[in-house]
């Protein structure tokens, strides 16, 4: 999606957008962050990397016994060297948000590159370790091959608690109180290794909300602190 008032020739700030699920995909139909985030000057990029439904069944299976992975990542990075390539977006002014799911591979993606200015982990599961006893959900125990009791390593392979001593961007958490399915701790948790690494960090607490934000207003606040953070380390021109 360009910015409001596109001139070409000109470069804007992108934001890539990680919808959750993981087992979900984006469409064509009307979202109005992106508008928002548009209508604010930025480009939007918003795509369904393996493990999203609408490809058919072995596309999903890219995920099935590992998530997040490699392959994951390596589809957000291919859309944003695509949106690049296209001439009208700023490198040095990339970011990166998404909530659940997208929320997850937002705290992955900050581990393994420094090429997003900043990020925001929206309910994020940042350590599958204590997330497996603790959500609401506990199918995810079928996702691995043994109990974490048996082979905990498994699970911190794919944590992206396991890579925070690689975080260089300044990364946002925002999570609900009551949040049952991607518990509150999961952001505690690596807010807390980048605070003791000294590294750029906030932690958002939105009380009285579940995984999904029903009040209005605090949809409302939780963009308007996503765009904050964006453009507390924006490059301004």
């Amino acid at each position: 999606m360009k910015p409001v008032e596109f001139v070409s020739g000109k470069k804007y700030p992108l934001v890539l957008s990680i919808h959750g699920g993981p087992f979900a995909m984006y469409s064509v139909r009307f979202n109005w962050e992106w508008q928002y985030f548009a209508a604010c000057g930025y480009a939007v990029l918003w795509t369904n990397p393996r493990g999203s439904a609408g490809y058919g069944q072995d596309f999903i299976n890219g995920i099935q016994d590992s998530y997040p992975n490699e392959g994951n990542f390596s589809d957000l990075m291919a859309g944003v060297d695509a949106t690049l390539s296209k001439g009208y977006i700023d490198e040095k002014n990339l970011f990166v948000t998404g909530a659940s799911g997208g929320g997850t591979l937002t705290s992955w993606i900050v581990g393994h590159t420094d090429r997003f200015r900043a990020a925001v982990a929206q309910r994020p599961v940042t350590n599958w370790l204590s997330f497996v006893g603790t959500t609401d959900i506990a199918f995810r125990y079928q996702w691995y091959d043994k109990f974490p009791w048996e082979d905990p390593m498994e699970y911190h392979l794919e944590s992206p608690l396991h890579y925070a001593g690689n975080v260089t961007t300044p990364t946002m958490l925002i999570t609900g109180e009551e949040d049952l399915r991607t518990p509150m701790s999961q952001s505690e948790e690596f807010y807390r290794a980048l605070k003791i690494q000294k590294k750029e960090t906030l932690l958002v607490r939105i009380p009285d909300e579940f995984h999904g934000f029903k009040s209005v207003s605090h949809r409302m606040l939780n963009l308007l602190y996503i765009k904050a953070w964006f453009e507390k380390y924006r490059v301004k021109k």
